[in-house]
């Protein structure tokens, strides 16, 4: 797995924009190598952000949208539609104003679809229909995500893996079902471990001060248990993208004072 790189924006909204000039670039480039890119898209506040700034940039026509497949980290169990689901945010902020493919959106399961209430069952659909979509290249049961977006929660928290709880600590299955999440609503359904290091590249998204000591601990060394973000690595790059405030009790060795 990749060290981990830091980048440090002066505020949230400079975070948001740059990430997502730095998402186009990135998908511009592996459309041009290999006809086509996948993404994948994490919700919260600073993954909705970037997707609104890059719903706002002149440069999004650069991207051939028909040739990108999205995927998601996680999604809230929740009936579809509801405005607290990953892909409803996602829709508003950025992909309702984009000619998306819609068959190359792969949403999670909602919690009134095919495997009704069943949060295991839709994980497992998750897993095949991702399954699917690696090739023999990749080499396992998850495509190689050219890039994979996680916010990180204050808790170090990433996609819907929480500190201790049995999802941090799946080795073999790339989707699972999670119930009692410390985090409203309790049940969801997320990438593990295992499928998040199968991308070529993770960017972890981190801005407030609310956000400070978990980058501190997750770029500490601490263990992916305790700490799920320190476990997220992508196989060639990982690229913790933060806000000034979020990087305010990192040492400063961390990162150079005029990184921006």
């Amino acid at each position: 797995m990749s060290t981990p790189q830091l980048v440090v924006h002066h505020d949230k909204e400079l975070m948001a924009q740059a990430a997502a000039a730095r998402l186009i670039t990135k998908i511009v480039d592996a459309q041009a190598s290999r006809g086509q890119a996948s993404v994948v898209l994490t919700g919260g506040r600073n993954g909705n952000g970037l997707l609104a700034a890059l719903a706002a940039a002149p440069a999004r026509d650069a991207v051939d949208w028909a040739r990108l497949d999205l995927w998601w980290g996680d999604e809230r169990f929740l009936p579809e539609g509801d405005p607290e689901r990953n892909v409803t945010q996602a829709r508003e902020a950025l992909l309702d104003s984009v000619p998306v493919d819609p068959k190359r959106v792969h949403a999670m399961p909602a919690s009134d679809g095919p495997y009704g209430a069943d949060v295991e069952a839709a994980a497992a659909a998750y897993a095949e229909e991702l399954a699917r979509a690696a090739g023999p290249e990749n080499h396992g049961d998850v495509p190689a995500f050219d890039v994979l977006m996680l916010g990180v929660g204050p808790d170090t928290h990433v996609a819907s893996l929480f500190p201790e709880l049995p999802a941090v600590r799946e080795t073999e299955r790339t989707v699972v079902g999670v119930r009692g999440a410390p985090k409203p609503p309790p049940t969801r359904v997320t990438l593990t471990l295992p499928a998040i290091r199968a991308a070529r590249e993770v960017w972890l998204l981190a801005a407030g001060e609310d956000k400070a000591q978990a980058a501190a601990i997750g770029l500490s060394g601490a263990g992916e248990i305790q700490a799920p973000a320190a476990g997220a690595r992508g196989r060639s790059r990982t690229l913790w993208l933060l806000d000034t405030a979020a990087a305010s009790q990192l040492p400063r060795s961390l990162y150079p004072p005029a990184s921006a």
